[in-house]
């Protein structure tokens, strides 16, 4: 049978061309779609199990995102020279991909669905994770599922004031702005990048000018789905749509009674205690209680039910509740109002050993963040399928079980952490100055919303504490967005709770300087939002952001003027390239040395003719001695300069002297002045002035004559 190719084209304002097919490739997938553009080739393919899942709450779908190194032309470097683990920046893309599609099921869906995405070709002028959203959703679209869509994404960025979409990996270092926009034909549901600094009215005219190009190839991606169902007839599987428990739920004539027994049981103490402003553990346990003692009176009552329906209903009780106290009072779950900040609080310099540290509670969220200073060797260097770089500054990220006051078997690190450390790193990363490496860890020691955003003020703190000259102080709030689908209504809230993120319609993290904006990330669970809607909560989000700042100023007004006791001190300076040799000395010994003797750490490599020396030492007057010691040994005389010099050995021809510790010549017979020939001594310090290099030999030329003559010279004239 020979494949029935159905494409559709469409051309950027640039005249570049992104081009969607379909019916070529991965033909016994569901669903399955190639986006092309330039020399950048995409494969989307989407399998639907035939039967539902009966032990989710959610939808069990699941992104995989993979860069091959064959379509960059490269083998897999290591002793296993295949593919294996994913690398960060492929989890962040299979982020994205999952935060822009998952809305956009229905929320009765259960039968498991898993999206492959794979890089088959790259091009240098054309970045590919801001083509997996489109590719993903195009797949999605023809295949059988329900599926709210299409929908799509790019990649937009500014320079010089000119916005670019879709652009390749050399640009990306030249823009002030860097955003991924996702979105359907009306709404926005994905938002994530950095900015250095930039103002609210400039992201949201990034957003909206994305905005059109996510219209134009879900035009795209409407013909190519339209074409397709004139060629190929639709398979018509029966699939699942709803799990036993949902169906129950629905449809069961008892599921009134129950739900409205439920509510006799528990509504009026759910309330009671939503509206006492307890702490999160100590709500968290009476509502447990009380989801217990529902169990066990349906259990007495001998009504068949099962625990998981139980939950369910429960779930929809209590946001049911939430909502109603929110829309109808205007209260929050700790008493705030709604653009309230909770308390905070924060301290420096509270672990003595490390190079700088602080501690950020904001309510019940509190992040531990440390700062460490290393050399150019400790470097975080990536070097996956599309990418080889050196990061000068890095941001670890961890979220321990602990946090929540639950038990949980470690796995290595999470999907979560990663996309939240790299947040807090983008927000981080433009403000600060990179000479020396610099790798933050922050552990979350609390949680209750926004922990990330914790992170980010914590990391600003401890990087103050450790004399690191930031450019200004960063914040990061989380914004809260609860719908009432009944009327339409929308309520902003600000410094969201985990509990409100939970029942909220949008999460919104946004972090800055009093300048402008330097991150963002934007999750949401409803089909979209307005630009409205978005812009209220990024203006809103500003103000909290000033808020913050204020109050972390008040723990620390300003970076310190010197690095940390316990920091690691670099110093780092040029030489000539030929000198590296003697630096290092034979077999290396003259440099282990000078290591052993200063108790410091050599680092010497070349860099555009010249040698690089990174001296590391945690004793200052230890490191200048090794300075000086390397100085000695690279000590190059300028031309016409007079130096003290010491001598070592008198011979019939001259005398042979020492300018510094490495560095010796002959002073000729005939350029040693007659009024010292006769007394010269060995160990005597004269005076000679440096003349060059003999054209010949390579030898340096030394005069004592000719400063006397000078000397005499001008004696007489007087």
């Amino acid at each position: 049978m020979i494949p029935e190719l159905i494409k559709e084209n469409l051309f950027l304002e640039d005249g570049r061309a992104l081009s969607i097919e379909t019916g070529e490739l991965a033909r016994k997938a569901n669903g399955s779609a190639v986006v092309r553009m330039g020399n950048t080739s995409l494969l989307a393919t989407v399998v639907i199990s035939k039967e539902s899942k009966e032990d989710f709450k959610f939808i069990p779908l699941t992104i995989d995102y993979r860069e091959k190194y064959s379509a960059c032309g490269k083998i897999p470097g290591g002793y296993i020279k295949r593919e294996g683990r994913p690398y960060d920046e492929e989890i962040l893309t299979m982020r994205l991909v999952d935060r822009l599609l998952r809305p956009l099921f229905k929320d009765n869906y259960y039968n498991e669905i898993q999206i492959m995405i794979s890089l088959l070709s790259y091009d240098i002028n054309v970045l590919p994770d801001g083509l997996a959203g489109l590719v993903a959703s195009t797949a999605v679209s023809i295949s059988e599922i329900s599926f709210q869509g299409p929908v799509s994404t790019v990649r937009i960025i500014r320079i010089n004031d000119a916005f670019i979409i879709n652009p390749g990996i050399e640009e990306m270092k030249k823009s002030d702005l860097d955003l991924i926009v996702g979105g359907t034909n009306n709404y926005i549901i994905l938002v994530e990048g950095e900015m250095r600094e930039i103002s609210e009215i400039e992201m949201m005219e990034a957003i909206v000018k994305a905005h059109k190009y996510i219209q134009l190839q879900i035009e795209a991606q409407i013909s190519l789905i339209t074409k397709k169902k004139k060629f190929i007839k639709k398979k018509l599987y029966k699939i699942e749509l709803y799990n036993y428990y949902y169906k129950y739920i629905n449809f069961n004539l008892n599921v009134f009674y129950i739900k409205e027994k439920i509510k006799f049981i528990s509504y009026e103490e759910i309330d009671y205690i939503y509206k006492s402003c307890l702490f999160k553990q100590k709500r968290s346990n009476k509502i447990y209680n009380i989801l217990n003692k529902i169990k066990m009176n349906f259990y007495n009552e001998s009504i068949v039910i099962n625990n998981l329906e139980i939950d369910i209903i429960f779930d929809e009780i209590k946001k049911e509740i939430i909502k109603n106290i929110l829309f109808k009072e205007n209260i929050r779950l700790d008493g705030r109002s709604l653009d309230d900040i909770r308390n905070i609080c924060s301290q420096v310099d509270c672990l003595p050993g490390v190079h700088g540290s602080a501690i950020f509670t904001r309510g019940e969220t509190q992040a531990l963040s440390t700062v460490t200073l290393g050399s150019s060797l400790d470097v975080n260097k990536i070097d996956n399928a599309i990418m080889r770089a050196k990061q000068r500054f890095y941001l670890h990220y961890n979220f321990p079980p602990f946090s929540t006051g639950e038990i949980k078997l470690l796995k290595g690190v999470s999907r979560r952490e990663i996309g939240h450390g790299n947040l807090a790193q983008r927000a981080l990363k433009n403000i600060i100055p990179t000479p020396s490496t610099i790798r933050v860890v922050s552990d979350v020691l609390e949680s209750n919303g926004s922990s990330s955003m914790a992170t980010v003020c914590a990391s600003t703190l401890a990087l103050m504490d450790s004399g690191i000259i930031v450019k200004r102080p960063v914040s990061g709030i989380s914004m809260g967005l609860i719908m009432n689908y009944l009327t339409g209504e929308a309520i902003i809230l600000s410094d969201i709770l985990g509990d409100e993120d939970y029942i909220g319609d949008m999460d919104l993290k946004i972090t800055g300087t009093e300048y402008g904006m330097t991150a963002c990330q934007m999750d949401i669970k409803i089909s979209g939002i307005t630009y409205d809607v978005l812009s209220s909560t990024i203006f809103k989000a500003k103000k909290g952001l000033l808020f913050i700042i204020k109050k972390m100023l008040t723990t620390l007004s300003c970076p310190r003027k010197s690095l940390n006791i316990t920091a690691t001190k670099i110093y780092t300076f040029y030489i000539p390239k030929k000198l590296i040799g003697a630096v290092i000395g034979s077999g290396g010994k003259r440099i282990q040395e000078i290591q052993v003797s200063t108790e410091t750490n050599i680092k010497i490599k070349e860099k555009n003719y010249l040698g690089v020396i990174e001296i590391l030492g945690k004793n200052e007057t230890k490191l200048k001695i090794a300075i000086l010691k390397i100085k000695n040994i690279t000590f190059v005389p300028k031309v016409g300069t007079i130096y003290k010099a010491k001598v070592k050995n008198i011979k019939k021809f001259g005398v042979f002297v020492k300018i510094s510790k490495y560095l010796e010549g002959l002073l000729h017979i005939y350029e040693i002045s007659w009024l010292t020939k006769s007394f010269l001594r060995k160990g005597d310090i004269i005076s000679v002035k440096y003349l060059g290099k003999n054209n010949k030999f390579r030898k340096i030329k030394l005069s004592h004559k000719m400063i006397f003559s000078r000397y005499y010279l001008n004696k007489n004239l007087k």
